[in-house]
Order: C-alpha cells, then sequence, then structure tokens
C-alpha cells in the first residue's frame, strides 16, 4: 500500500508468469491526480533499462485504474533493512552503483524521479535493482536548465533542499536523495528520522549538509 494505492502480486493465467498490478481507485480522484496518474503511465511507457521496472500494460474499468509491471521477486530495499538490519559498505556501493546507472538513464531522458528513497528501490533475486514508482516524476523542458514547481513532491527525509524550497529543482535533486538513502541503508535510517518531517525539512533547508554517520568511511 502506498500513497495513491494498492498494489496486487498478480498471476497471467495464460503464461503462468508473475506480475505486479497497481490499483487505483478514480472514484472522488482529482482532476490533478487523474493527469499525474497519466504522466507516471507515458514515462513508464518511455522507460525502457534494466535498471527501471517495466511497464507492461494499463486498463481501467469506470471506478479503478490497473498499471500492470514486471514483478520484482525481493521486494524494496527498505524492506530488506527492516528485515537484514544495516547493510555494509561494499553491498551498499554494489546498489548505490545501480541505482546510478538507472538514474543516468532517466536524466539523459530528461526525467527527474523526485522520489528516490530505499522504499523505491526494488531489488530481483539475483540482486539487480529497478527503479520504480514514478508518480511524482517529471520531465524537464528543452534545454533542462531546472525547472520550478509550486507544490512540494517526494519524501521529507530524502528530500533535496531545492525541491522544499521549490526552486528551480535539476537532475541534482535526485542525487542528494540517493545519498540520503546510502546513509539509510547504513545506518537504517534516512537523516534526521528522529525528528518530525516539519522540522527535519528545516534542518535540510538550513543545514550545511546532512549529518554524516561516525561508522561511514571516507
Amino acid at each position: 500500500r502506498g500513497a495513491s494505492g494498492v498494489v496486487h502480486k498478480a498471476l497471467n493465467m495464460q503464461t503462468g508468469g508473475m506480475v505486479a498490478v497497481k490499483r487505483v481507485a478514480l472514484r472522488g480522484e482529482s482532476k490533478e491526480s487523474m493527469q499525474l496518474l497519466q504522466r507516471e503511465i507515458d514515462l513508464l511507457k518511455l522507460l525502457k533499462n534494466p535498471y527501471i521496472v517495466e511497464y507492461i500494460e494499463s486498463f481501467n474499468t469506470r471506478d479503478i485504474l490497473y498499471i500492470v509491471m514486471e514483478f520484482v521477486e525481493n521486494g524494496s530495499l527498505a524492506q530488506i533493512v527492516r528485515k537484514f538490519g544495516r547493510l555494509q559498505e561494499p553491498l551498499v556501493g554494489i546498489y548505490t552503483l545501480q541505482v546510478l546507472e538507472g538514474l543516468g538513464f532517466l536524466h539523459e531522458q530528461g526525467v527527474i524521479h523526485r522520489d528516490i528513497k530505499g522504499g523505491n528501490i526494488l531489488i530481483s533475486t539475483g540482486g539487480r535493482v529497478k527503479l520504480a514508482d514514478f508518480g511524482v516524476a517529471t520531465k524537464l523542458e528543452a534545454g533542462g536548465s531546472g525547472a520550478r514547481t509550486n507544490s512540494v513532491v517526494g519524501s521529507p527525509y530524502w528530500m533535496a533542499p531545492e525541491i522544499i524550497e521549490m526552486s528551480a529543482f535539476t537532475t541534482a535533486s535526485d542525487i542528494w536523495s540517493v545519498a540520503c538513502t546510502v546513509i539509510e541503508l547504513i545506518t537504517t535510517q534516512p537523516p534526521y528520522f528522529a525528528l518530525q518531517p516539519v522540522a527535519a525539512l528545516f534542518k535540510i533547508v538550513n543545514d550545511a549538509h546532512p549529518p554524516i554517520p561516525d561508522a561511514i568511511s571516507p
């Protein structure tokens, strides 16, 4: 279950394969929410890459939209950390390199994910990273010099200062979130997690940089 819907594991009755189906209730959704959903589908159709969860199809009834995607067996990095505890730096390095490969592809397409965190990074049985949840992703305009936003989107503890301040954001905003995710994987929590979200957002904007854990190597 996420902010925008429920994801089910589903069986393809023709092939016997497993897929993930995101189920979103349409009744009562605002026009803006519908536009975001359509944008997520349009982006997923474009983004074919080994490090990005694969879009298969979408369809809807009058009340429910279904987005069918590749099923990624091991769940998210956040779930892995909850199950196994803090991860060692060499493994975090393996995951981070793959996240950056996926983001490199995204950024070449002019797409900013805007919600990179352990919960949105899925892991296959073989240990491959799959970036997921493009619900708040956005495409840069031609030129890619940075985009402005009139809303704060993403998850507070992983959010870059420019997104909180609603100033021009760029692909660098995703890289900030990657660094917060590295800290999340090594310590089990992102920076400022002990604080309430509003206090954390204030610290992100006003501190020179988030606190670096003592246990982390240079």
